[in-house]
């Protein structure tokens, strides 16, 4: 393995604490199982031909496409059609920083490592997501998803990434909560951890960069 010089960060589940949470909680105040929502997306990606969160993802469709197509999903299932215009507000009270991972990027900052976040995001939700952290104190390259056109794991947006960075593959490590994600960084050549708490991601990632 050679030398990593350029750190890549995901941004949720990774800086935030678990996705899962936010979900739990539309649950929790809408009646919404995650497994309708989950029967929704996959009931108009048959229609559609594509999953409508991917199509959101890429800034194909607006927020507001898609919580109305995703409402139509959900009115079979539910027997109504849902209201789902505070989905995003929902979704971003129940997601805080993760302090950990935040403060072991900044000290691999300090230590000299370049410092990037290529994140699958809504281009529609980044005035909620950015306040969050201190991403252009830490992240010199921010890859929003929502903005480019493309999401992970596809492999022309890690091949994106390291035209911006200015980077060979070999030299970047990679960090995201999602297997596949990893995956497809690992196919364009990074070195890729798959956090799964921060215990385990910040003994992987210091052991790589030792």
């Amino acid at each position: 393995m050679g030398e990593i010089e350029v750190v890549v960060s995901d941004f949720g589940g990774v800086l935030t604490t678990p996705l899962l949470g936010s979900f739990i909680a539309f649950q929790q105040q809408t009646g919404i199982s995650t497994q309708a929502l989950g029967e929704a997306m996959q009931a108009v990606a048959e229609e559609d031909g594509d999953n409508p969160l991917f199509s959101l993802e890429r800034g194909e469709i607006t927020e507001i496409a898609f919580l109305d197509r995703l409402a139509e999903g959900l009115e079979p299932l539910l027997g109504h059609r849902p209201q789902m215009h505070r989905f995003k507000e929902i979704y971003f009270e129940a997601l805080d920083p993760n302090p950990p991972m935040i403060e072991l990027m900044r000290e691999l900052k300090a230590a000299g490592h370049r410092m990037a976040m290529l994140t699958n995001n809504v281009r529609e939700w980044e005035p909620l997501w950015r306040p969050m952290l201190p991403v252009d104190e830490i992240f010199e390259t921010v890859v929003d998803s929502g903005f480019v056109g493309c999401r992970k794991p596809e492999a022309r947006i890690y091949e994106l990434t390291l035209e911006r960075i200015g980077a060979p593959a070999e030299a970047c490590l990679f960090v995201d909560d999602i297997a596949h994600n990893c995956e497809g960084a690992a196919r364009a050549g990074m070195t890729a951890v798959h956090f799964r708490d921060n215990d385990q991601a910040i003994a992987e990632i210091r052991q790589i960069l030792v």
